[in-house]
C-alpha cells in the first residue's frame, strides 16, 4: 500500500507540474518559489499537504486558481489510465482537495485488483 500511495504521489506530482508549465517553466518555479517561502510547502510535501496547497494556490491566484485545479484533475485522470477515471460531477460544485482524495482511492482500489 505504501508503494501504491508514493507511486499516486508521483503521478499527482506530475499533474501539478504539468498543470503549472502551461503557465510557462518561469511561472512554475515561481510557484514552487512562493509556496515554500510563504507557505512552507516544498515541491515533494504537495501530495501530503493537499489542503495546504490548495490554500497557497488560492492566496496566489484569487479566482484564477479554479483554471488551475481543473487542469490539474485532468492531467491527473490522464496518468491515471484506462479504469481509473473519477467522473466529475459538476453539479455538487468543485472541491479540488475531495476530488484529490477521491482519485487516490480509486488509483489504490483498483491497483490492488
Amino acid at each position: 500500500m505504501d508503494l501504491t500511495r508514493k507511486d499516486f504521489h508521483e503521478l499527482f506530482l506530475e499533474a501539478v507540474d504539468s498543470a503549472l508549465s502551461s503557465l510557462g517553466d518561469s511561472a512554475r518555479l515561481s510557484v514552487y518559489f512562493h509556496l515554500e517561502k510563504k507557505f512552507d510547502i516544498r515541491r515533494d510535501q504537495i501530495p501530503s499537504q493537499v489542503e495546504d496547497f490548495d490554500r497557497g494556490l488560492e492566496k496566489i491566484f484569487g479566482v484564477g486558481t479554479l483554471f488551475l485545479e481543473v487542469l490539474i484533475m485532468k492531467k491527473l485522470y490522464e496518468g491515471m489510465g484506462p479504469g481509473k477515471i473519477l467522473k466529475l460531477d459538476e453539479s455538487k460544485g468543485f472541491r479540488f482537495v475531495e476530488y484529490v482524495k477521491a482519485a487516490e482511492r480509486v488509483y489504490s482500489e483498483v491497483g490492488r485488483g
